[in-house]
């Protein structure tokens, strides 16, 4: 079943249980008060010839006129004496007239069923010093009361009748309105299944639901970012065959030199030997690097722990710096500076960092490490070669290159800063690059704070 049927028999189903009970509160609502004044018109009647036989002394009792001027058509009016006996009465009515007499000491209002049609029966008793003397009864048909009624149950049934119609026909509209948007984006899904393209869900130019426009925002911003997703893995993909592309061929090519010449020439043997050797560890970083960012799409990715950022740092620093035998200076707002986040992640945005502080300069290079309200700001300055501006927003692209030469001549695989901006975005950080040509780069990375960060 549709969920346009479902809402629509919820809805019709609700609505007329809705109704049966208003209709019945209506119905009852309506008898109760009526025949409450039917009930206080007759009592009103007793009443008056009750008071008109006090004022007499009890005398006239048999007196035609005592109840006559009281009389209407459809009514009965009697007065029973102590032995049971009617000494006064006036009707026309042969159904009501046979209505046996009672001789009771209460008040009594009951409503009756008398040839089919409802009777309203009434008995005041009246006494004298005490004493029962008679009883005024009084009996009136509802008829008009009941054509009424039944006017008022025809009404109900064709405003309940309408009311229905009205809802099946506005619920299946109002749901045509509502789904439309659900039924776009399942028929888009379906076109992209078959064909393979990416489609967006357009909205009308009718007013839809706030929250229909932001489940098709929604969608179309998924859309969007596979699109990116797409875009940038035929990117990635068409660069990573080029990059694996130009060591092969030099390993080839070499290979190819040494089955023809390297066996008798040694110059040539070495050369060759030196060469795949050299590409082929390139090859091994490349991998590596891919290797990395692929791992790093994974959720599980990251590996969140307490640890002291300015150890990392100082070991880090250390150990590059003899190796390289450059000079690598630390500086920090405090001995120790907490943090929580993936260690192993953090030194290896670090190494990338200075890594590249050191292929691309001579000079010392400094790093930061800063304490500020948004959390841990580390900063790595080289006074290098520097890098133009234009070429500052593509740093962080797959296989960008600054310069082409520069590139090879260091033998980086083009993703090391790619790898160190996807640790400092699953980190929630930021990265800006400042530089200028001729005087330096600095790298500076802000890591949230979010109560995870602290000096002693």
């Amino acid at each position: 079943m549709t969920l346009r049927s479902r809402f629509t028999l919820f809805t019709v189903f609700w609505l007329i249980f809705i109704l049966i009970l208003y209709n019945i509160f209506v119905y009852f609502f309506v008898i109760r008060v009526t025949t409450r004044g039917e009930l206080q018109l007759l009592a009103n009647k007793a009443d008056l010839v009750i008071e008109t036989l006090r004022q007499q002394g009890m005398e006239g009792i048999e007196d035609p006129k005592l109840l006559s001027d009281l009389y209407n058509f459809n009514e009965m009016m009697r007065i029973v004496t102590g032995s049971v006996k009617v000494v006064n009465m006036v009707g026309s009515d042969e159904q009501l007239l046979s209505i046996p007499p009672q001789m009771q000491s209460f008040y009594l209002s009951e409503t009756r069923q008398i040839g089919g049609q409802r009777v309203l029966y009434l008995s005041v008793p009246f006494f004298e010093q005490g004493h029962l003397i008679g009883t005024v009864e009084a009996a009136r048909r509802l008829t008009v009361l009941d054509s009424y009624l039944q006017i008022l149950v025809g009404a109900l049934s064709v405003t309940s009748i309408g009311a229905i119609v009205f809802a099946i026909f506005g619920t299946y509209w109002f749901t045509t309105r509502l789904t439309g948007p659900i039924g776009q984006m399942v028929q888009t899904m379906r076109e992209i299944d078959r064909s393979g393209k990416l489609y967006r869900v357009k909205l009308n130019g009718r007013e839809e639901s706030v929250e229909l426009q932001q489940m098709v925002r929604a969608f179309n911003q998924m859309i969007d970012r596979l699109d990116r997703t797409i875009e940038q893995q035929k990117h990635f993909v068409a660069d990573a065959s080029h990059e694996l592309k130009t060591p092969l061929t030099v390993i080839s090519s070499y290979a190819d030199m040494l089955k023809r010449w390297g066996r008798d020439n040694v110059e040539v043997r070495d050369e060759a030997i030196e060469a795949i050797a050299k590409e082929t560890e390139r090859l091994q970083k490349l991998i590596r690097s891919m290797l990395t960012l692929a791992e790093a799409e994974q959720d599980s990715w990251l590996s969140i722990s307490r640890f002291d950022v300015a150890i990392v740092v100082r070991d880090l620093s250390e150990v590059l710096g003899t190796t390289f035998q450059r000079d690598i200076r630390v500086h920090s707002d405090g001995q120790s500076v907490m943090m929580r986040a993936d260690k192993d992640k953090i030194r290896q945005l670090l190494m990338i960092l200075i890594d590249n502080a050191i292929k691309y300069s001579k000079e010392p290079i400094d790093i930061r490490i800063r304490i500020n309200k948004q959390g841990i700001k580390l900063e790595v300055t080289d006074y290098g070669i520097g890098i133009q501006e234009c070429d500052i927003p593509y740093m962080f692209e797959r296989f960008y290159r600054v310069d082409e030469a520069r590139h090879r001549s260091t033998g980086g695989s083009g993703l090391g800063l790619s790898i160190a901006k996807k640790i400092v975005d699953l980190h929630d950080g930021k990265v800006e690059v400042y530089s200028k040509p001729g005087h330096g780069t600095t790298i500076s990375i802000q890591l949230p704070r979010n109560g995870k960060v602290s000096s002693t």
